[in-house]
């Protein structure tokens, strides 16, 4: 614990820094930061999305970057410089609009962190049948089979997790590391192509006017928030990170042109390889890959590796969400507004262990009843589907800080933040109103997007009622009692 605290002298300097935060260690230096944040921002079915809209890709990319992405970024590094505390965005929001504010956001954030990561398990045995070829197409329709490998995967993540980020930050590097080889692979195809000179049309940054319609915006929607959102959920390990102040911002400046990079140019490929009717929006990188390889000899052990090392992403991705689900109770915990069973740490390793248990006994909960049945199913796709909202309100949060929240909070920000945040605020709204309408084909447009939004609405109707019921039984301060800070009105 000393060692903690030497490591966190210039933490000590915050106002408002808990003390047991102190208890957590510090492992996540610059590079882990780094490779975290390429992890939980570059997905690989978002080349595909982009790539629905052919060769006007780039010149979305750019739009989207430049009306989200660096609001986004903006906000990362100032707000992570005035509270580089354990919790993130849960804490900046904590302090701006005090107890419920704060715990609506992290509400949001646990919700969003949970459906994902559940999502991504319950397909696992799908992914794993389509590696090993049409001899295990079985796989995922068997259900006991399939719950138990992906029981099987939580019980190893948890342990990872228990014993904390000096295990846990190698699981995330590898994940990191694997995306970036297969995207350096995706986007290698077009030079190669071009040598063998294959009838392929590669151009990589092609600036054509895309159809003015509502799948173009609904595209455009998924691109903005869906594949570039994610920098701001590496300061929930503020506490456990290095000079967080420092090391955050930094990682946000290396790590933010590598993402860029890999989204424009890896779509690229994809347009020069796949039909824009056939574009797989599940799987475009693997079928890019069979596509120009082929699915004998050299070329198919090649693509064989490349979807190997998408799935280590995945199992990357799913320990990154486990630790930042994890983290959020412990820092609400702190506040009192949530019962203090799940701030207990482990004697050893400094983890939040019933934090962390509970979170794993609800992912095998849901993929359990994920798998118990078309109803089933149907309400696991609703919460998969509704849990990008729950993302896009928090980010509303975050953008709406600098303009509206604490007017002490305000004071100490950069006044460019107030101008990058309305930006970032008006294209996430945009974001969170096109989500309700369906990119894919649906039965009922309208029925989808009632459902979404009800979803929301009812999920955090819950988290309400139950802060209520908290703060009747417990004597929560207010905020502005442990911040210091002044609120309008």
């Amino acid at each position: 614990m000393a060692r903690a605290c030497e490591d966190s002298g210039t933490m000590d300097r915050v106002e408002g820094t808990s003390k047991a935060e102190h208890q957590l260690r510090r492992q996540l230096g610059l590079r882990d930061l780094v490779l975290s944040q390429v992890l939980c921002v570059v997905g690989s079915s978002w080349v595909g999305i982009a790539a629905g809209l052919g060769k006007a890709q780039t010149l979305m990319w750019v739009g989207a970057m430049v009306v989200f992405y660096v609001p986004m970024a903006g906000s990362v590094i100032a707000l992570n410089r005035a509270m580089p505390l354990e919790g993130g965005l849960y804490v900046w929001a904590h302090k701006a609009f005090g107890n419920l504010g704060g715990f609506l956001t992290a509400w949001n954030l646990w919700f969003y962190g949970i459906a994902v990561t559940a999502t991504i398990l319950y397909g696992i045995p799908s992914e794993l049948a389509f590696l090993i070829g049409p001899k295990a197409a079985w796989l995922p329709e068997n259900r006991m089979i399939s719950i138990a490998i992906v029981t099987a995967l939580i019980v190893l993540l948890t342990a990872a997790e228990i014993r904390g980020l000096e295990i846990g930050k190698w699981i995330h590097n590898a994940g990191a590391v694997a995306i970036m080889l297969v995207f350096v692979a995706l986007i290698g195809l077009g030079p190669w192509a071009v040598v063998r000179h294959m009838p392929v049309h590669w151009t990589p940054l092609s600036f054509e006017i895309p159809p003015h319609d509502l799948r173009t915006l609904a595209l455009f929607g998924q691109m903005m928030f869906g594949a570039l959102c994610g920098l701001e959920y590496i300061a929930i390990l503020a506490g456990e990170s290095k000079s967080p102040e420092k090391t955050i911002t930094k990682s946000v400046w290396i790590a933010s042109p590598i993402i860029c990079l890999m989204f424009i140019l890896g779509t690229g490929t994809v347009v020069a390889f796949v039909p824009k009717d056939q574009i797989n929006f599940i799987a475009p990188i693997p079928q890019t890959l069979r596509i120009a390889l082929g699915h004998e000899g050299a070329g198919n052990l090649f693509a064989m590796t490349a979807i190997l090392l998408l799935q280590m992403r995945l199992l990357g991705a799913v320990s990154y969400l486990m630790t930042g689900v994890s983290r959020l109770p412990l820092t609400v915990g702190w506040n009192e507004m949530i019962p203090a069973w799940f701030t207990r740490l482990h004697s050893k390793w400094k983890t939040p262990t019933n934090s962390i248990l509970c979170t794993s006994g609800l992912l095998i909960v849901m993929v359990v009843l994920a798998t118990a049945g078309v109803h089933a199913q149907e309400a696991f796709q609703l919460l998969s589907n509704a849990s990008l909202t729950h993302y896009e309100v928090s980010y509303l949060v975050m953008f709406a800080i600098p303009l509206v929240g604490a007017v002490g909070l305000r004071k100490t920000l950069p006044g460019w933040l107030r101008w990058t945040s309305v930006v970032g605020l008006v294209a996430t709204l945009f974001c969170l109103l096109i989500s309700a309408y369906p990119f894919i084909d649906v039965v009922n447009p309208l029925s989808y997007a009632v459902k979404i939004v009800g979803t929301l609405l009812l999920s955090n109707l819950v988290a309400v009622t139950f802060y209520k019921l908290r703060t009747r039984a417990v004597d929560i301060p207010a905020v502005g009692e442990n911040a210091g800070l002044e609120t309008e009105g």
